[in-house]
């Protein structure tokens, strides 16, 4: 286990939220005591592949034949998401208000997570190969602190995850991604209110391509499952309406992301992804269909956003070809 310092530490302030006082002198005690890295072990089976083939649209054979994960070809585009998961803890450590996993996250009252965004580069001449056994390593790269002055406190954290084929930890990781998790404070009215969706002005006007799926309670449950997540936000209808304030359970994340680039490699087969930046715009609900639009920009540089039947625009991203 490796213990390195987090580039960012909050200064000592205070914020008012509601009637209770938040400082974030805590916040900084658990910047400095963090033991940031920690080493995970995985073996990239067919068997759990297979399992992610089947919730997805573009792998189950909805969309042409279905062909099942080959040991020794390239892992797909974010398919390590079922892989190295972190989080291997009881219930009991769990958050009960909520079932997220409480590793890495900001002390108290920032217990609630949401994923904000990430980055994700590839070493294009030794990827990650199916079947075989990988090592990494995952920490907190990075914290930052915004709208405390504005009383609405939320705390940006981002996480590292590095991989490596078989036992080898040198030289450039055949994976490097950065995921970025929000906090905010736990609620204390006891329900949340959600405003009108963030309009989203930075897209393209035209797309080149598109890719529509409908997310359905099943998806959810098997992603929930395959990456071994019990955010009740996610499967609990009752807990993201009425706690949350959300019309329906939400979309994870992490599968919007990894839709975005199947969307690209069923556009055009053979496509060799470099990097991969995206960031959320608005929460996604589950049995609305959503469209990934794409746009090939200057260079070798594809502009993805998702936007569901209703019109809201739930993530945005960028991908860069080899």
């Amino acid at each position: 286990m490796l213990f390195l310092k987090p580039s960012f530490v909050f200064g000592s302030l205070n914020t008012c939220v509601g009637r209770r006082t938040i400082s974030t002198k805590a916040l900084d005690k658990w910047i400095t005591t963090l033991p940031e890295r920690t080493e995970l072990r995985d073996t990239l089976h067919p068997e759990q592949l297979a399992k992610l083939y089947v919730t997805l649209p573009t792998r189950d054979g909805t969309w042409g034949p279905y062909r099942a994960p080959v040991p020794g070809e390239p892992l797909g585009y974010l398919h390590h998401f079922v892989f190295l998961n972190s989080t291997l803890v009881p219930e009991r450590a769990l958050n009960p208000a909520d079932g997220t996993d409480t590793e890495l996250g900001p002390p108290f009252p920032f217990t609630r997570r949401m994923w904000a965004g990430g980055k994700i580069e590839w070493d294009t001449d030794r990827p990650l190969l199916v079947g075989e056994r990988v090592t990494g390593t995952f920490g907190i790269e990075s914290v930052q602190s915004k709208g405390v002055e504005q009383g609405k406190p939320m705390v940006f954290v981002n996480k590292t995850l590095e991989v490596w084929g078989g036992d080898r930890m040198e030289g450039k990781p055949s994976v490097r991604e950065q995921r970025i998790h929000v906090y905010l404070p736990e609620l204390t009215t006891g329900s949340e209110k959600q405003g009108l969706p963030r309009e989203v002005r930075d897209i393209p006007e035209m797309s080149d391509f598109s890719l529509s799926y409908r997310p359905t309670l099943v998806t959810l449950f098997r992603f929930s499952a395959l990456t071994f997540n019990a955010h009740f936000i996610h499967l609990d209808k009752e807990y993201s309406r009425n706690v949350e304030g959300h019309s329906e359970r939400l979309v994870h994340g992490p599968l919007t992301a990894l839709m975005m680039l199947e969307a690209v490699v069923s556009n055009e087969p053979g496509s060799v992804v470099k990097a991969f930046t995206y960031r959320a715009r608005n929460p996604l609900v589950l049995n609305k269909q959503h469209t990934i639009y794409g746009h090939y920009g200057s260079g070798t540089t594809i502009k993805l956003w998702c936007v569901s039947e209703d019109g809201v625009v739930g993530m945005t991203g960028e991908v860069d070809l080899q």
